[in-house]
């Protein structure tokens, strides 16, 4: 992915990033927590939960809620995995997270989506929000992502399990 002269970076391929959320998806770590990774028309990151478990709940102080914890590893998880819109191949790490959880995130499933607002060479920065089941927005992150030079070590995706 090199800086073309005449314009912006070039991007991955669709195939790249459906790739990469493929080999996530089946790690351990997404399976046992039950979110799926997608990058639709490779300009954004979505994850859901297509189902809220009681696991997932005890959000303010209600079986109901989705609780906050949830929340923010499902924001780092959609930050973190921004850095793939500029280079899959590339290992990234989310630095930084900034939340606000506006509602009670409540329903049977839910939605998180992100993309980036700003790169440099070694930084991204994001925007997410979490949408409800009724699709209403209940929070809203920023995020600063560290893109390395350094390919996965698993050589296609930063699923370690």
């Amino acid at each position: 992915m090199s800086d073309s002269p005449s314009g912006p970076p070039s991007r991955p391929s669709q195939a790249d990033l459906d790739r990469y959320a493929t080999l996530f998806n089946q790690s351990l770590t997404l399976r046992h927590f039950g979110a799926h990774l997608a990058f639709p028309e490779g300009r954004k990151v979505v994850i859901t939960l297509p189902e809220i478990r009681p696991e997932h709940r005890g959000g303010v102080g209600s079986a109901a809620a989705v609780n906050g914890g949830i929340l923010a590893a499902l924001f780092d998880l959609a930050i973190g995995t921004s850095g793939a819109l500029v280079d899959p191949s590339r290992r990234c790490a989310t630095v930084q997270l900034s939340m606000s959880f506006e509602r009670p995130v409540t329903g049977d499933h839910l939605r998180v989506e992100a993309e980036i607002d700003s790169q440099g060479l070694t930084l991204l920065f994001a925007t997410a929000r979490v949408y409800d089941a009724q699709g209403r927005m209940c929070a809203r992150c920023q995020g600063v992502v560290r893109l390395s030079n350094l390919p996965w070590a698993s050589g296609e995706s930063p699923a370690v399990n």
